[in-house]
């Protein structure tokens, strides 16, 4: 057994080159197993390629444990050789909702946020950080206005309540809610030494409430928030939503009429100058899937309607995320969003402090925030131009050779297209250096 199973995977074990291993800052224990009887040079030099360290190895039966600050390390000596409890810990205190880090009224000191390093977003920051002058509209469940990492850039008069969106103007600032906040703190929050630092931290934000208590987007309070982004000088529109009842068309219960009613609102936005990115969703599924005839009302909403970014999510390891929905064309540029069999989900603030959190609904932020550092850098550019510019700003990622995330021996997703664009990464992942300096 031990023999056949490392059979699997050394063929796929890959060596970093040298000076290529990240660190997350969490620096992480494994248990991995090797050939029994290889020597422990042997082995130490294996788990040194692959970004780890040898603290402790039974040559005898093939034990090795081994640190690494790596979030990549796991995945690529392969799931089915190394396993790290805390890394699981990590990931199950996550899925139950709470912080990697104390959550208190006190701001902790700032973490390495990998998600930033993955973009170079740091590097772009020595460029620009963004404008005042750029509003983003965060379409979500509602922004934390006393968040002191989001207050500053918190826009009052250009949020709005689009849960009663025959009077969507607010009578007091918008009420928090966890999605929402972190969704901003990615884009916008404060760069001030303490918890993050959102990718655009000079920007402004609108807080525009369209998912309800439930958890849920009705198509009204969609085009309610589509239509005030265009009415109050919104730049730029995130989307970290589908709109569940816009999909019903794909069955015969189904009507296109919500997709239809979005769909306007949307294309109203663009024309005034409204770019909207948007997540594609964690179902995990192919877009493109659906037969051609159907594809009219079968759209994911808003993500697959046209003068939308398109936004898939990556791990730490650059690769799509398990739960990212994708597709050929579906696609337009990726985005950290996290992934937790290799611990790396998006911290980023919620009400009274800061939460780690997976999804595409953190990996479209990322682009919103980029698309306000590009409009801060061409106040001209309409949003036309800066979906554009999104694109080229990407570094193209190929599909993988392999996509077996749960080892069974089957692929758990096919990634159709060449280097440059492909239904995993669209043109590829979002780059904000390359962005502010193009």
């Amino acid at each position: 057994m031990i023999a056949g199973l490392l059979a699997g995977s050394g063929s796929s074990a890959v060596a970093d080159p040298a000076g290529s291993c990240a660190e997350d800052g969490l620096d992480t224990r494994y248990v991995v197993l090797f050939e029994p009887g290889l020597p422990r040079a042997s082995a130490a030099g294996e788990t040194a390629a692959q970004c780890g360290s040898m603290a402790a190895y039974y040559g005898q039966i093939g034990v090795g444990v081994v640190d690494s600050a790596d979030p990549g390390f796991g995945l690529r000596m392969g799931p089915d050789r190394a396993y790290s409890a805390e890394r699981q810990v990590r990931a199950d205190r996550i899925a139950a909702g709470e912080s990697q880090n104390a959550e208190s009224e006190e701001r902790p000191a700032q973490d390495d946020q990998w998600n930033l390093r993955q973009i170079r977003a740091q590097e772009a920051h020595a460029i620009t950080r963004g404008s005042a002058d750029v509003v983003v509209g965060v379409l979500d469940s509602g922004v934390d206005a006393a968040h002191p990492e989001l207050a500053a850039a918190l826009d009052p008069e250009r949020s709005a309540n689009c849960l009663t969106p025959e009077d969507p103007e607010l009578t007091a600032l918008p009420e928090g809610d966890a999605h929402g906040t972190h969704v901003a703190g990615i884009i916008a929050a404060a760069d001030d030494g303490h918890g993050v630092t959102g990718v655009a931290p000079a920007s402004r934000i609108a807080s525009v409430r369209v998912v309800n208590g439930g958890g849920y987007v009705h198509p009204e309070s969609a085009v309610c928030g589509f239509m005030w982004a265009a009415e109050h000088d919104i730049d730029v529109v995130n989307s970290s939503f589908l709109v569940e009842s816009a999909q019903l068309g794909c069955t015969r219960a189904g009507s296109p009429v919500p997709r239809e009613a979005v769909r306007r609102a949307v294309a109203h936005a663009t024309e005034q100058d409204v770019l909207t990115v948007a997540a594609v969703g964690n179902e995990r599924t192919d877009l493109t899937a659906v037969p051609v005839q159907q594809r009219a009302v079968c759209d994911a909403v808003p993500t697959d309607l046209d003068g939308v970014v398109s936004v898939a999510a990556v791990g730490p390891d650059s690769v799509k995320a398990g739960y990212s929905s994708y597709g050929l064309g579906a696609v337009d540029v990726a985005a950290p969003g996290g992934e937790q069999h290799i611990g790396g989900c998006v911290r980023s603030t919620v009400p009274g402090g800061y939460r780690s959190t997976c999804g595409t609904s953190m990996a479209a932020p990322h682009v919103a925030g980029v698309a306000a550092l590009l409009a801060a850098r061409h106040p001209e550019a309409g949003a036309a131009d800066l979906s554009r510019m999104l694109r080229a700003a990407a570094r193209p990622l190929t599909c993988p050779r392999d996509y077996d995330l749960n080892t069974d021996g089957a692929q758990d997703a096919l990634c159709r297209g060449y280097a440059t664009y492909n239904g995993f990464y669209g043109h590829g992942r979002i780059d904000a250096l390359t962005a502010v300096t193009n």
